[in-house]
């Protein structure tokens, strides 16, 4: 279905589908399962240490493991959404799973049986939880897991949608800001719930901390379910992954055949519907799947592959080759996401200073998240509203600053970032000792955790510069029946960075711990050397960020200026025109 699709109302008026009065239907879904996911693990690592007496290296590893696998679904969810059941209906049924999985969580706080008995943590032994309460609390996770790979792939994508009209000159430039604009609205809520949330689960308890996320799950579904005569919805293409597989096996099969000439009618198979006859140069061994060696015998009667895993469409081909041209670039954001994923260390860092500021009011240890978020958001609204127009009178970008380098530049930030969390962790931590609280359990040292702000800051304009230049790379890089993959890939990007991280984690607690020396990433803060976590990260981000020069070296220009559409593609109508215009005298 189109974006010129028209409904009327009770008036009789007559509107368009899709476009501005869509939004609050779809940005409440996306924020409110936000707040349900990232909301609550701002704090989880807390609930995990007092509820369930789990150690550091064990909590973070679990709370690593569901934020992967929380970007991991997001594969199923885009194929799912791309193949066969569309985006509106995927996010509907993700919309379900994550209330579900945020009742479960909620019950392991109401039911006194789901958790290990209470204790005095560092004091007395803490019996550790059974299998039946780790497996209530791993099914909620999952459940929240699976849902958030429903929503996460599909909203933003299911959003574009709604706005995308290909022939609209301003259309690159609208979508950019609907990117901007939905990722600030998304980290205003985010925001909202890392304080708000946060705050309630530590003064009121954690029954109805977990509850408030259940009514706004709750409220998600019903307002996105409400909106669905407005929306826009583009029909799935049937089995994507199958057409990539296909189109491998074709171009295989035929490897040795020579290719024809760029100007070649009729060679390539394409459905009568396709505005692509001809497929690009770029990748051109794998345009072998759709050359045509003799109709008789590839062809039905109505023009239809015989065997589909011998002869693929011009469009399988390309929709293969844009998948694989953004690997490269792709790659690079792993390590990335591993330096602006950090949850669970600095709310541990955060518990162990002063946290009271003007008024004596303090600020929970999980809540300190809301400063990056707070930068996002502020650099999304200067770059949208100011920087941009400024740049693009000097340059003729209406972008800004080029995707590619705002990538490079979000990734240099989130080096910076790791090297001033290292800093300020030696600082605790020399405080700490020389305050006698070298050994001894818990304590407060007499250094106030605004320290903490900057690197916090640093974090968010990582994100902002990188995640929304990824975004906005993956999808001005794929034919709109891709653009649900394209945003996962994101996702996945950042799951591979979770599971890494979590790596990262368990092989510094093996190896600095041997002949009996206390772990770097000890249970007690003042014992272990975080500090040296963060180095590593800072110096595998160091190596990180020429890695994705040479990538993004090697693909030229790819990703700044290519068109979101399918008429990207040359047809042979187009080849021809560029034939004769080559042909004629420059005047």
């Amino acid at each position: 279905m189109e974006n010129t699709s028209k409904i009327s109302d009770s008036g009789g008026v007559i509107r368009k589908k899709g476009g501005v009065w869509t939004m609050p239907f779809i940005i409440s879904n996306e924020t409110f399962e936000k707040v349900g996911s990232l909301g609550l693990q701002s704090n989880m690592i807390i609930y995990l240490i007092r509820e369930y007496h789990m150690s550091v290296v064990s909590g973070a590893t679990l709370l690593f493991l569901w934020s992967a696998m929380s970007n991991f679904t997001t594969i199923i969810g885009a194929f799912l959404a791309d193949s066969y059941l569309g985006r509106y209906r995927v996010i509907a049924f993700g919309t379900i799973l994550s209330l579900l999985g945020t009742i479960d969580l909620w019950l392991t706080a109401i039911i006194p049986g789901a958790r290990p008995p209470p204790c005095k943590l560092f004091i007395e032994e803490c019996s550790t939880p059974t299998t039946g309460q780790l497996t209530l609390l791993c099914a909620s996770f999952l459940l929240m897991a699976m849902g958030a790979g429903c929503v996460r792939p599909c909203s933003l994508a299911f959003g574009a949608d709604q706005f995308n009209n290909p022939d609209n000159p301003e259309n690159q430039r609208i979508l950019q800001s609907f990117f901007n604009w939905y990722y600030a609205s998304v980290g205003i809520s985010i925001m909202i719930a890392a304080t708000v949330i946060v705050y309630i689960q530590e003064a009121v308890g954690w029954i109805v901390g977990f509850a408030v996320p259940v009514g706004l799950l709750l409220s998600s579904a019903i307002l996105f379910l409400l909106g669905s005569s407005l929306y826009v919805r583009e029909k799935a293409n049937k089995n994507l992954f199958a057409g990539f597989a296909q189109v491998a096996s074709a171009a295989w099969k035929k490897r040795h055949l020579a290719l024809p000439p760029i100007i070649s009618d009729g060679l390539y198979y394409h459905k009568g519907s396709d505005r692509l006859i001809a497929p690009t140069q770029k990748l051109s061994s794998l345009n072998k799947a759709c050359i045509i060696t003799n109709p008789e015998t590839d062809l039905d009667c109505d023009g239809t592959a015989k065997e589909p895993w011998k002869l693929c469409t011009v469009k399988q081909v390309e929709e293969l080759k844009a998948l694989i041209k953004v690997l490269p670039v792709w790659s690079c954001g792993i390590i990335t996401a591993v330096s602006i994923s950090q949850y669970s260390f600095p709310v541990l860092q955060a518990s162990s200073m002063d946290r009271q500021i003007y008024g004596g009011v303090t600020i929970p240890a999980g809540s300190f998240s809301v400063f990056a978020l707070l930068t996002l958001t502020i650099w999304v609204v200067f770059y949208d509203g100011v920087l941009v127009p400024l740049i693009s009178k000097f340059t003729k970008n209406k972008q800004g600053i080029p995707v590619k380098q705002r990538i490079a530049l979000g990734m240099a930030i989130s080096c910076m970032a790791m090297a001033v969390s290292a800093l300020v962790e030696t600082k605790r931590r020399n405080t700490a000792i020389r305050e006698g609280l070298g050994e001894k359990s818990g304590g407060i040292v007499s250094m106030s955790a605004m320290w903490l702000v900057p690197q916090n800051v640093l974090i968010g304009l990582a994100e902002a510069l990188n995640a929304i230049g990824q975004i906005e790379f993956y999808y001005t890089q794929f034919p709109k029946s891709m653009s649900s993959i394209g945003m996962a890939l994101l996702s996945l990007g950042m799951g591979i960075g979770d599971l890494l991280g979590s790596l990262i984690v368990s092989v510094m607690d093996g190896l600095s711990k041997r002949d009996g020396k206390d772990s770097w990433v000890s249970s007690d803060i003042n014992k272990g050397r975080y500090d040296y976590y963060y180095w590593v990260i800072c110096f595998l981000s160091f190596l990180n960020f020429f890695y994705y020069l040479a990538c993004s070296w090697t693909n030229g220009s790819l990703g700044d200026n290519r068109v979101h559409d399918e008429s990207e593609f040359l047809s042979l109508e187009d080849e021809n025109d560029m034939l004769e215009a080559s042909r004629s005298p420059t005047l």
